[in-house]
């Protein structure tokens, strides 16, 4: 566990620059930053992880429904929002999902695990979970496709975002010199922030429907945060990634029994 937090009470640190930094970090979405206080500011700007999320499921939700609405078979339009919203963030967290299913499965050591994640090159264990992954998220798209319901995009995309920042609060860094550990500690004010951020956003588009698929979006991620733990000691921004994937998926599966 991080041991540089305070046990009091600790006023959030907030500064309209960090939705900029969110994107940055988290999209490919050219957007005119000051890149230097952007960096400074990257684990700061984590409580706007959720904003990020929100607008990237309005965008690939609004793109996938309009396909809908003038004709295009749901599947079509489904695999059309799925390819938006991987344009848009240059399938990061796809790749984080992939790589922890060729580390996790193929190394027999921790170090041996993260150098495999390093690679770009994706082994059977990526390939088949990222064809798995895909298809489910294709299939909850297609069904909230159906029911026309943008909101639920919107929420979606806000609170699948939610657990990378509590993972970044709650768990210590595997590796030292990656990607996760140029963006730095998250603090639990932060953490808050992005909760409750998360929580508003779910209950102006979902109502108290929110509730539980924040529930089980966060707890859905718990397995794969376990198996970080044991098999390298923490998390990496592979692991973000892949919270972020199988939260998405819960999350869709909710929506998709509510409808």
């Amino acid at each position: 566990m991080n041991d540089m937090r305070s046990t009091g009470f600790v006023k959030p640190d907030l500064d309209p620059v960090d939705i900029a930094a969110a994107f940055t970090l988290l999209t490919r979405i050219p957007l005119p930053v000051n890149h230097l206080r952007a960096g400074e500011r990257a684990a700061q700007a984590a409580w706007a992880y959720p904003v990020v999320g929100a607008v990237l499921g309005l965008i690939a939700g609004a793109f996938a429904i309009t396909l809908h609405w003038i004709g295009v078979s749901t599947g079509i339009a489904a695999a059309c929002g799925l390819g938006a919203l991987m344009l848009m963030t240059g399938a990061l967290h796809e790749d984080g999902i992939a790589d922890c299913a060729d580390g996790f499965g193929g190394g027999a050591t921790p170090a041996r695990r993260l150098e495999i994640m390093k690679d770009s090159r994706i082994g059977a264990f990526g390939a088949a979970a990222l064809i798995v992954v895909l298809l489910a998220r294709w299939s909850g798209y297609g069904t909230v496709i159906e029911g026309n319901w943008l909101a639920a995009f919107v929420a979606a995309g806000a609170i699948s975002r939610l657990p990378m920042v509590l993972v970044m609060y709650g768990m210590p860094l595997a590796r030292r010199n990656g990607f996760a550990a140029t963006v730095g500690m998250v603090t639990a004010p932060t953490a808050i922030v992005a909760g409750l951020l998360a929580l508003v956003i779910g209950l102006l588009c979902l109502g108290l429907l929110a509730i539980p698929l924040i529930l089980v979006a966060v707890l859905s991620c718990l397995p794969l945060c376990w198996l970080a733990w044991r098999r390298i000691g923490g998390y990496s921004g592979d692991v973000l990634g892949g919270c972020q994937q199988i939260a998405e998926i819960a999350a869709l599966a909710v929506l998709s029994a509510a409808l």
